[in-house]
């Protein structure tokens, strides 16, 4: 392995680390990046898990040493979810996901309009439904999420953040902690799914994690100390971006110059 490739993948960790701590959708350049360094897209898929759960320990442990991780709602949400994972998981192996990528676009512009028309619900939460028991609605709600998390990943923290945010009544701060603690968890196990495949390149997947800890640190620093209307704003900037993309409207990989 040759110093670029090293900086192609610490420099894509650092950028996929920030966005998807703060947002999501920061799959597309790790997918991206290691499908340009020469790994097929399904290995290139398993190796990004790995990237995420290193990811994913950095920003949880930041949110948990900031007190605003709520870790028991984290775990209750994230039993559907990683049952789901291990189904998308396995569907992943060969499915084309350019179906699901252009619904996913289509749910992100809904989600967009939201927290443009109704920003409240998204910046100060909703206490009485926090409090809320988890109900079967929420149950298949996260499952599914976790389905689409394991198949592709890409754009999953949006899903997350509607379901937390909307289906909860969490605030973005918060609702961003608890999902970096259910994609942590669920982690593992897809990564399992893909070992088992053999469509892991473990290296280039622990040199872009190095690149995505980083991220995740900065991002869920500057999650805490600039608020929930920080993070709306990054929210909004990056929907807008990712849904183009899913829709076929932009290209952000010839964009970022990766393919």
């Amino acid at each position: 392995m040759d110093l670029s490739t090293i900086i192609i993948l610490l420099v894509a960790g650092l950028f996929v680390g920030f966005i998807n701590t703060l947002a999501g959708g920061g799959s597309v350049i790790s997918l991206s990046s290691l499908i340009l360094l020469g790994l097929p897209a399904n290995v290139a898929n398993g190796t990004n898990r790995i990237a995420i759960l290193i990811q994913n320990i950095g920003a949880v442990g930041n949110f948990k040493r900031h007190n605003v991780l709520d870790s028991r709602k984290g775990l209750i949400l994230s039993i559907p979810a990683l049952l789901g994972a291990i189904v998308g998981s396995w569907i992943a192996a060969d499915v084309n996901e350019q179906v699901i990528s252009k619904a996913i676009g289509i749910v992100l512009i809904i989600m967009l309009l939201v927290m443009i028309f109704n920003p409240k619900k998204w910046i100060k939460g909703d206490e009485k439904l926090q409090k809320k028991k988890t109900g079967p609605g929420q149950v298949v709600i996260f499952f599914l999420i976790g389905i689409y998390g394991g198949f592709i990943h890409i754009g999953v923290g949006y899903a997350l953040l509607a379901g937390i945010v909307l289906g909860a009544g969490y605030d973005l701060v918060k609702g961003n902690a608890i999902k970096v603690l259910i994609v942590l968890l669920w982690t593992p196990l897809s990564l399992l799914v893909f070992w088992y495949h053999h469509q892991i390149e473990w290296i280039y997947g622990l040199i872009m994690g190095l690149g995505n800890f980083a991220g995740a640190l900065i991002a869920s620093q500057m999650a805490v100390k600039r608020g929930a209307a920080f993070v709306r704003l990054v929210v909004i900037v990056v929907i807008i971006f990712m849904s183009a993309h899913l829709l076929g409207l932009i290209d952000l990989k010839a964009w970022l110059g990766i393919m």
